[in-house]
């Protein structure tokens, strides 16, 4: 495994997983840019550890699951499973209670051992029909 598939895993189990904050402050560079931020959110790295945190608040259960990664260049691709379970508030939407389990898709940057830029595609609509916000039919 390469340094830079090694930060990008470490982000994913220990920050995103594990909640370890201050991990996140080694691993993103201090100019980190998000290239596709949620909704409402900004695309800066206070903004990336905001979601982070809201997500783990929202679903303590917030489990990530890697499937592969590749690395090409500096830009490490991710493919995922992301679940948990609706316990908080989030995205505006009040808890229900409920489970999901989305796909996504992540690239990541990283220079000199540090997360510099991200872009990401988050199956969104399925998390929203799995936590019966929307209704597809």
């Amino acid at each position: 495994m390469t340094d830079a598939i090694s930060v990008v895993r470490r982000n994913t189990e220990e920050v995103q997983g594990g909640g370890d904050w201050a991990l996140f402050d080694a691993l993103f560079a201090d100019d980190f840019v998000d290239h596709t931020p949620q909704p409402g959110s900004g695309s800066d790295k206070a903004a990336v550890l905001g979601l982070y945190q809201n997500l783990r608040s929202a679903f303590p259960d917030f489990t990530p699951d890697i499937r592969w990664q590749t690395l090409s260049g500096d830009l490490v691709t991710t493919f995922k499973i992301y679940r948990g379970t609706h316990r908080g508030p989030f995205l505006g939407i009040a808890p229900t209670g409920l489970s999901f389990e989305i796909e996504t898709v992540d690239v990541m940057r990283v220079v000199d051992g540090r997360i510099t830029e991200h872009w990401g595609v988050a199956n969104l609509l399925k998390m929203l029909t799995q936590l019966g916000v929307v209704s597809l039919g």
